[in-house]
């Protein structure tokens, strides 16, 4: 019981994450869904956090010494036929390229309800990648610990708590948003945890 309550945050935390930052609850729930349905785990019985390995940020993060020889791992630009389609596929990616590069590799992926990038450790609050990994596998709770300090840069910050969708799209997922109508799907789940239309 208690494995399956530390997969869930609860309704008191999201309260108070909102308070703190100024920010709808709906807004918050809204970025979980878009990023991972809502839930930063994969389904029982595994304890493992949802993660999405990123091929092109691991050739950056190693200076593409991994290209030749790995080349379904390590490749110059985002490319989404990599992907394997499901969780547990993410993990078989990451663990084969955490035997090249374990550092690399774990900022190379992105991590539970929010899928933080892993390089993003320090803006999480975190010493080192390994500490931000730890809190993923850890909870829901320490998840969203980490997007509370990862969220307090001004222009997500901002765009969050003006329902400025494009802007947090940019911020948060980076200038090809578009591609994957994040603003989009923002706005609706938005309206769909109870927030005001404008």
């Amino acid at each position: 019981m208690e494995t399956a309550m530390n997969r869930i945050v609860s309704p008191q935390a999201w309260k108070d994450l909102a308070e703190r930052l100024g920010v709808d609850e709906a807004c918050l729930k809204a970025v979980a869904e878009v990023e991972s349905s809502g839930g930063g785990f994969m389904r029982p019985p595994s304890q493992l956090p949802k993660v999405l390995f990123e091929g092109h940020v691991f050739h950056r993060q190693t200076q593409g010494r991994f290209d030749a020889s790995h080349p379904e791992l390590s490749y110059p630009h985002w490319d989404r036929s990599k992907y394997s389609g499901s969780v547990a596929g993410e993990w078989k990616r990451l663990d084969a390229a955490c035997a090249l590069d374990r550092g690399a590799a774990l900022e190379s992926a992105s991590w539970g309800a929010f899928q933080i990038m892993g390089f993003n450790f320090a803006m999480c609050g975190f010493d080192d990648i390994e500490a931000f990994v730890t809190a993923h596998k850890q909870s829901a709770e320490a998840q969203l610990a980490a997007f509370s300090s990862f969220i307090r840069r001004p222009g997500l910050l901002d765009a969050l708590r003006n329902k400025d969708w494009k802007g947090f799209a940019a911020a948060y997922n980076g200038l090809g948003f578009a591609k994957n109508s994040y603003d989009t799907k923002l706005a609706t789940a938005y309206l769909r945890f109870g927030g005001r239309s404008p």
